[in-house]
């Protein structure tokens, strides 16, 4: 049994960590204005922000085709994979893991399981990274698709954003917050629950909304103390800061691995830029 890994560019995998863990990752599409472009592949993050700041046109996004799915399937049933464990988007917040169950149901060539993340970036990602890895070991599918749900389970996200309108235009916001959103200066706390977006609450500025998901990881830390820590921060467009949570998460966390990440177009057509978010969990890399 050869099993195969594939997920979408919402994971915001690095090329390294796409090589080390052998993954095959499909591009959504993001639309601008009247020209469609492959997320990665035609589409730059600077290009992306600039039309972002200058266009009266608001992007959006085209989810991965059924055909763009066959295609990568049928390729890697003809490298001699038998088995594919396809790890995607929230079904919260696109029709595609639908999509996707309805589709494997008619293909025959390989065994396909898939995988809802119930979340995006790197909390997919981290999911992504855990398949490939025991994929490699040659672990038992079904016990890899465990591992996933305990992984998923143990993951919590939260996320500031600079307003809600992105999140409300384009329907992703499953609670009726989004006046949070009006007042001056508010960063807007959101995170995910049961794979959809919910606003949790407000903070008036980058600094509160980072004190607030610090104290929220260690009650996290507190409650699970035999775990091994694992946080990524991830950005849209806002590097510097980046850097600053990283480095602050390193210091009130000395014993967690922290990573980072970004939100790359497809998911900053819904969250705006300048978003800054923090995906938290049990360290799948502790025992692996």
């Amino acid at each position: 049994m050869k099993t195969a890994v594939v997920t979408d560019t919402a994971s915001y995998l690095t090329p390294e960590q796409i090589k080390k863990y052998n993954i095959t990752v499909l591009p959504i599409t993001v639309i601008l204005g009247d020209k469609q472009y492959k997320e990665t592949e035609e589409l730059t993050d600077d290009k992306f922000y600039d039309y972002l700041a200058n266009e009266p046109e608001l992007p959006t996004t085209a989810q991965v085709s059924m055909g763009q799915i066959q295609e990568a399937y049928d390729r890697l049933v003809s490298e001699g994979y038998d088995t594919i464990i396809s790890i995607h988007l929230s079904l919260g917040i696109t029709s595609f893991m639908d999509n996707l169950r309805m589709f494997v149901k008619e293909y025959d060539k390989a065994k396909v399981y898939p995988f809802d993340s119930m979340a995006a970036s790197a909390a997919e990602a981290d999911l992504v990274m855990l398949a490939g890895d025991l994929a490699q070991k040659n672990v038992d599918p079904e016990e890899i698709v465990k591992q996933l749900s305990d992984l998923r389970d143990s993951t919590d996200i939260y996320f500031a954003v600079n307003d809600l309108k992105h999140l409300s235009r384009t329907g992703r916001l499953s609670n009726h917050s989004a006046i949070i959103g009006s007042l001056l200066d508010v960063k807007p706390l959101l995170t995910f629950k049961d794979g959809k977006i919910y606003a949790i609450g407000k903070e008036r500025t980058m600094r509160r909304a980072y004190r607030m998901i610090q104290t929220e990881i260690q009650k996290y830390a507190d409650a699970h103390p035999d775990w091994k820590l694992h946080i990524t921060v991830v950005d849209s467009n806002n590097r510097e800061l980046l850097d600053k949570w990283v480095t602050d998460f390193q210091e009130n966390f000395p014993e967690a691995r922290v990573s980072k990440s970004h939100l790359g177009p497809a998911i900053s057509v819904h969250t705006g830029e300048k978003t800054m978010g923090v995906v938290w969990d049990k360290d799948f890399l502790d025992e692996n």
